[in-house]
């Protein structure tokens, strides 16, 4: 638990703060190199040729200048003693302004250069870098806050991909290119993030040092250097017992300052004792005295100084040239030279040029870290939301078993078991794929004679297996390693079972997973270690499953066949059950469903024009054929989507092809235009021969190499009476543009056109209703609450409309967006249904219409004693929208309110149904 806290924080911090801190990292390595490239931008001003003539002194160099500008005076004077660099002054700042103008001048003439090129530019990235260009004393409390989040985010992610063998170097720092996808980016991320975790630190402890004044006063007073309290001035301003005569002695101050003002500055003296005292230098920063001053002050760096902050310092009388104070650096104590060292570390130069190097690589990767766990985040989203698009329908029996020996339908003789004990089937579902081949393999498994029980894990606990001698398990894993929703509770009670009670048992495994995630088929190593550990024996070796794998499925089709050993009575019976089993496992499951057919889009309506969120539309598909399609409420459909056409037009333009060549895609004639927009577009194309007189050739030689473009799923709003499908599809931008399937559906599809969809059920998102008692566990409801945000309402309004036909009004909507103003979607049919009571209670969370942000999860836990109200009468609990965000706090909500136990008594129940993405 402590762990999934940290991975959600870290999560949270990257996908917010880490957007900024991409910004960071790019300014502050321009900053690293800004000398060198303003020399490259400006040749021959910050270096001259190198000379014989003797370098200018300061007070030659003011003389120099004031022939030139006299109406400008000189602030201070940065000098190197490297022959041809240029000394940098600055003038004093107009009034109101805050900094003066820095100027290069030739350091053997005084020769005034001009303003030097992109120094405005980084002038400008350094109060970027510094304050993100807001007033200095907020920028500072931001930047801070940015620096302690990106130390969060480097230790909780060292925390996070800590490896068993923390003293293997392979397993810290092995860059596997290799792996693809998910696991390349996560490896990527990681150990590239192990490797500047150093870095990060110094960045931030030390930017933490500049912005935080409590974090620099800590630092300071650990290492004995905290500054003195500043004296509070007398009341009034003014010393005591001043009064008028104080008056008086500021005028006569005033005229001697002005007095003295007429007066020109003198460094000569100054000068010869610094240079005397010093012993050389390789820089100095002189800081003038206005013309009434009395001192000069030089920080300077000593012949070898270790780096550009080791400054000493020296304060010298104008007048007759005495030293007033010397500080030289090494004098300073250990606490001294650390606090010098704080810049120097933070930018590197404390290691010189290496250091440099060092650390401007390290910012400039913070995008590579934004970019990858940007990436690594959607990806998830993505998975997710494949994993947990259905929830498990749960079944006692398919239906009831043949007797062994019997003919089946087919006229082939049925398969007897050895064994004649019945085979339990047990399955973990979170997206539906789990639950699909536990169905299909007991239906055919029966149907060759065999006496199967099939249950789902969620009515099952570890005292029941006891009970069967032979178990088939087919479990899904849901997200980084962890059960399935529906096998939670069970996964629960495994921890406190013990002993070897199961030793009489003999199963085989199916794990079900994708390699993507770091715990693949987590959960399915999980069971396998469990039920080793309580006696059971496997009859083979676990078989994984990457994402359907065909080969994987043909490895568990000869296991399962060898461990049943059923056989056929007759020679007529072709398959034996376990064959026949095996054609389910190796079925593509993208079968299920109606075919793909053309459905013409009939109206397209923008629902929320002036949100603040991406659009969402309102989309009416007919089939073209004019018959009328059925579905239950819930449902989905999976529509193919294609490319713009002018990405298209686009490529074909770049090879020179026509698009309207006819050519033969996926067994259908068709043009290549055509089967490019269905199909992931190819980056690079070899094209042989003459493409005008071989056209043909090359267009289907193109064609053939093509892959389909994935299908796409959309939750239906409406039900068959209305007789149309409605969809509710946000548009999805994204930096080249919108998103594939929503940009086709909501902008480049033309109104009238064809869409290739088929309708899809969503079997753990159906109405829990008596029609359905032979396959339900929950008999009709008379109560159901449906919770859901954004696009999330199109398959909560196909349940309200089936309800509202069948007459059944107790029904409570929760329903989230952004502003009630522009996102409020249906809100006439909603309010129409509240008028007419066949909508009981409508509670409404609209985030950005107050200071506070209000979303559906809130509102369930206000509505606490309402909710246990409802759920002790029966009501089923409908959720559908984003999984990250709203699902995840709705889930979080109900555990408040209901209890932990109360929510997996409705999941195994089957009344906490989600359709979630």
């Amino acid at each position: 638990m402590f762990k999934k806290i940290w991975f959600q924080i870290h999560w949270f911090i990257g996908i917010t703060a880490g957007t900024i801190l991409m910004l960071i990292g790019v300014t502050g390595a321009t900053l690293a190199f800004r000398e060198e490239l303003l020399n490259v931008f400006n040749p021959g001003m910050m270096h001259v040729a190198a000379s014989n003539q003797p370098l200018l002194t300061p007070q030659q160099i003011i003389d120099q200048v004031h022939l030139s500008h006299p109406e400008r005076r000189i602030t201070s004077i940065n000098l190197s003693a490297t022959p041809g660099t240029s000394p940098r002054i600055i003038f004093a700042p107009p009034p109101s302004v805050r900094r003066g103008e820095a100027r290069y001048v030739n350091p053997y003439t005084a020769e005034v250069f001009p303003a030097p090129t992109a120094g405005e530019f980084f002038e400008v990235t350094e109060r970027l870098h510094r304050w993100l260009l807001l007033p200095v004393e907020i920028g500072k409390i931001v930047l801070g806050t940015l620096a302690l989040c990106l130390l969060i985010l480097a230790l909780s992610g060292l925390y996070l991909r800590w490896p068993r063998r923390p003293l293997s170097l392979q397993a810290w720092f092995r860059l596997d290119f290799k792996l693809t996808g998910r696991s390349f980016l996560w490896n990527l991320h990681s150990i590239i993030g192990t490797c500047a975790l150093i870095m990060y630190v110094i960045f931030t402890t030390t930017g933490m040092y500049w912005s935080f004044d409590w974090f620099k006063q800590g630092v300071n007073t650990l290492v004995g250097e905290a500054a003195p309290a500043r004296a509070a001035p007398p009341a009034g301003g003014r010393p005591q017992g001043q009064g008028n005569q104080g008056g008086r002695r500021d005028k006569e101050k005033t005229q001697e300052k002005n007095a003295e003002e007429e007066k020109p500055l003198n460094l000569d003296l100054a000068w010869a004792s610094f240079l005397r005292e010093s012993g050389g230098y390789d820089e100095a920063s002189l800081r003038l005295p206005d013309r009434s001053g009395k001192t000069m002050q030089v920080l300077y760096l000593a012949h070898g100084a270790p780096h550009e902050r080791a400054r000493s310092r020296m304060v010298i009388q104008l007048q007759n040239g005495e030293v007033k104070q010397s500080e030289r650096y090494s004098d300073k104590g250990l606490s001294g030279k650390f606090l010098a060292a704080i810049y120097p570390l933070h930018m590197g130069t404390y290691f010189g040029l290496p250091g440099r190097i060092i650390m401007a690589i390290a910012a400039l990767i913070l995008p590579l870290f934004g970019i990858t766990g940007w990436m690594l985040y959607l990806d998830r989203r993505r998975k997710k939301r494949l994993l947990r698009a259905e929830r498990a329908a749960l079944q006692e029996t398919v239906t009831a078993p043949l007797r062994p020996g019997k003919i089946s339908a087919t006229g082939a003789a049925a398969a007897t078991p050895q064994d004649s004990s019945p085979l339990l089937i047990a399955f973990a579902s979170q997206a539906g794929q789990a639950e699909q081949l536990a169905l299909k393999t007991a239906a055919l498994m029966r149907q060759a004679g065999a006496e199967v029980t099939l249950q789902s894990l969620a009515r099952l606990n570890p005292e029941r297996l006891r009970h069967h001698h032979r178990i088939l398990f087919i479990v899904s894993t849901f997200g980084e390693g962890d059960a399935p929703d529906s096998a939670r509770a069970f996964a629960k009670r495994m921890q406190f079972e013990s002993g070897e009670a199961l030793a009489h048992v003999e199963y085989a495994m199916l794990a079900l997973g994708d390699r993507n995630y770091v715990k693949f088929c987590g959960f399915g190593h999980t069971l396998d270690h469990w039920l080793r550990n309580r006696g059971a024996h496997a009859a083979f070796p676990m078989v994984e499953v990457d994402r359907m794998d065909k080969a994987a499925l043909q490895v568990w089709q000869h296991g399962l066949s060898g461990w049943i050993g059923y056989r056929a009575d007759s020679a007529d019976a072709p398959h034996s059950a376990a064959e026949i089993a095996s054609d389910a496992f190796s079925a593509d499951l993208s079968d299920d469903g109606d075919a793909y057919s053309a459905w013409q889009l009939s109206e397209r309506l923008l629902l929320n024009n002036g949100s603040l969120g991406q659009p969402i539309f309102h989309l009416e598909l007919r089939p073209e054929d004019g018959h009328a399609a059925q579905w239950k409420s819930g449902a989905l459909v999976e529509i193919l989507p294609r490319h713009a056409p002018d990405r298209v037009e686009a490529l074909l333009r770049r090879w020179q092809l026509d698009g309207e060549i006819g050519v033969t895609y996926a067994g259908r004639p068709c043009t290549l235009s055509a089967a490019l927009a269905r199909s992931v577009l190819p980056v690079t194309y070899h094209l042989e021969g003459d493409t005008r007189t071989q056209a043909q050739i090359v267009a289907q030689a193109l064609t053939d190499s093509l892959q389909a473009l994935s299908p796409r799923r959309y939750s239906i709003a409406s039900i068959p009476q209305d007789g149309a499908v409605h969809l509710l599809v946000r548009q999805v931008s994204h930096e080249d543009g919108l998103g594939l399937a929503s940009g086709w559906l909501t902008e480049y599809a033309p109104l009238g056109g064809a869409l290739d969809l088929r309708i899809l059920p969503n079997r753990s998102f159906e109405l829990a209703c008596a029609e359905h008692q032979e396959t339900e566990d929950v008999a009709d409801s008379a109560a159901a609450i449906f919770i859901g945000n954004g696009s999330g309402l199109a398959g909560l309004r196909s349940h309200l409309r089936e309800r509202m036909r069948r007459g059944e009004p107790r029904n409570w909507l929760l329903f989230g967006e952004r502003n009630r103003r522009f996102d409020y979607l249906y809100q006439a049919e909603i309010e129409q249904w509240q008028h007419s009571g066949m909508l009981e209670r409508v509670d409404l969370a609209f985030s950005r219409d107050q200071t506070e942000r209000i979303y559906v999860q809130d509102k369930l836990r206000e509505a606490g004693d309402a909710i246990r109200e409802w759920v002790r009468d029966g009501a089923v609990l409908y959720v559908c929208g984003s999984l990250d965000g709203m699902a995840a706090g709705v889930d979080a909500a109900l555990e408040e309110v209901l209890g932990q136990s109360g929510v997996e008594d409705l999941i195994a129940a089957n009344r906490y149904r989600r359709d979630v993405y």
